[in-house]
C-alpha cells in the first residue's frame, strides 16, 4: 500500500476587482518543519515573504497554479477558484494521496479530498499553501501594476479600495479587471 501524502491547498485573490485567482498545493516535509505558519492573512508581508522562502527551501514538494480573468468570467469566481486548486494539486509530484482544502468546498480530485474551514490556521499544510498563494498572487499584482500603474495594483493588489475604486471611475476597468464583479460591471453599465 502507497505511503500517505498529505497535500494542503488554498487560493489567494477571490474578493479583488482585478487579476487572477491563485491557488498552492504543499506537500511538507516530515522531519523538517517550518516555524511561524498560520494564516497569511494574519501575517505582515515580511512575514509571509520570509516563510514563502522557507517553504519553498524545506517543502517535501509544492506547486502553484491560477485561473485567469477571462475563466473567473466564464465560470465564476467559485469554480474558477476551484480550478485553480485542482491545476495546483495535479502539478504535485509526487501525486497527493489525501488533500485538505480550506473552506467549505472542494476541487474535483483523482483522490481522497476534505475540506476544513478555518484550515489556514488550523492545518499546517494549508497553511503553507496559504502563504505561497498569497505571496504568489501579490507578486503578481506587482507585475500588473507596472503594466497599468493608475490602478496602484502594487499598494492594493486588486482589492476594492477607495483609492482603487477612485481610479477605476477615473480610467475605467482595464484588460485585468473583473468584469462582473458588481463594482466594475455598474461602472460599465453607466458607461454609454
Amino acid at each position: 500500500m502507497r505511503p500517505v501524502v498529505l497535500a494542503g491547498v488554498d487560493e489567494a485573490g477571490r474578493g479583488p476587482l482585478a487579476g487572477p485567482v491563485v491557488a498552492a498545493a504543499v506537500v511538507l516535509h516530515r522531519h523538517r518543519p517550518v516555524d511561524g505558519l498560520a494564516d497569511s492573512k494574519l501575517l505582515t508581508p515580511r512575514a509571509r515573504e520570509r516563510l514563502d522562502a522557507a517553504i519553498r527551501a524545506r517543502a517535501r514538494t509544492l506547486a502553484v497554479a491560477s485561473a485567469t480573468v477571462e475563466e473567473i468570467e466564464e465560470l465564476d469566481i467559485l469554480r474558477a477558484s476551484l480550478l485553480a486548486m485542482r491545476r495546483a494539486v495535479e502539478a504535485l509530484s509526487p501525486s497527493p494521496t489525501r488533500v485538505l482544502v480550506d473552506g467549505n468546498r472542494v476541487p474535483d480530485l483523482d483522490c481522497e479530498v476534505r475540506s476544513i474551514v478555518s484550515g489556514d490556521a488550523l492545518v499546517p499544510e494549508i497553511s503553507a499553501a496559504s502563504i505561497i498563494a498569497k505571496v504568489a498572487r501579490d507578486r503578481e499584482m506587482v507585475r500588473l501594476d507596472r503594466q497599468y500603474p493608475e490602478y496602484g495594483f502594487a499598494s492594493n493588489k486588486g482589492y476594492p479600495t477607495p483609492a482603487h475604486r477612485r481610479a477605476l471611475e477615473r480610467h475605467g476597468p482595464c484588460p485585468v479587471h473583473r468584469r462582473t464583479f458588481a463594482p466594475v460591471r455598474r461602472l460599465l453599465d453607466l458607461i454609454p
